[in-house]
């Protein structure tokens, strides 16, 4: 397998997805076609990568990965294989975060500009930028109902 290809592509389908979250227009159909087509083809690759890995090419041996130890998981992330198939987890994932984000934001009347930074960083930094979010959200709400 060519992983270096493999992990460029999913990284190249998730960068379009994300530019046109933050920056494209925010109808029901780019909700829709990032939700349905970037993620579950992110999904649908991470769902190929997965089953190639452990059915049809396992490990010499014959065992499958070891996700309950952090030896385990290091030994899966320093093959390349592993570490794409990992980086294709937090793509999708990352993905189908920023699209909740961006609809409870939108559902919230939270501005464009604000949900820029924090889209941001929900693509770069995963969980941190969510943490962001549900911080504004908090404030945000308590201001709408204040």
């Amino acid at each position: 397998m060519d992983w270096p290809t493999i992990f460029s592509t999913a990284n190249l389908l998730a960068m379009l997805a994300w530019v046109a979250l933050i920056f494209g227009p925010r109808r029901e159909i780019m909700f829709t076609v990032l939700r349905e087509g970037a993620v579950g083809l992110l999904c649908l690759f991470y769902a190929a990568l997965l089953i190639y890995l452990m059915v049809i090419a396992p490990q010499p041996g014959g065992e499958g990965p070891d996700f309950t130890t952090i030896e385990g998981v290091r030994t899966i992330f320093a093959t390349d294989a592993g570490l794409t198939l990992g980086w294709v987890h937090y793509l999708a994932f990352d993905l189908f975060v920023g699209l909740w984000v961006a609809r409870d934001a939108d559902e919230m009347a939270l501005s464009r500009i604000a949900q820029a930074p924090i889209l941001l960083a929900t693509f770069l930094f995963g969980p941190f930028g969510l943490f962001i979010y549900l911080i504004v959200r908090r404030i945000h709400g308590a201001r709408k109902t204040a």
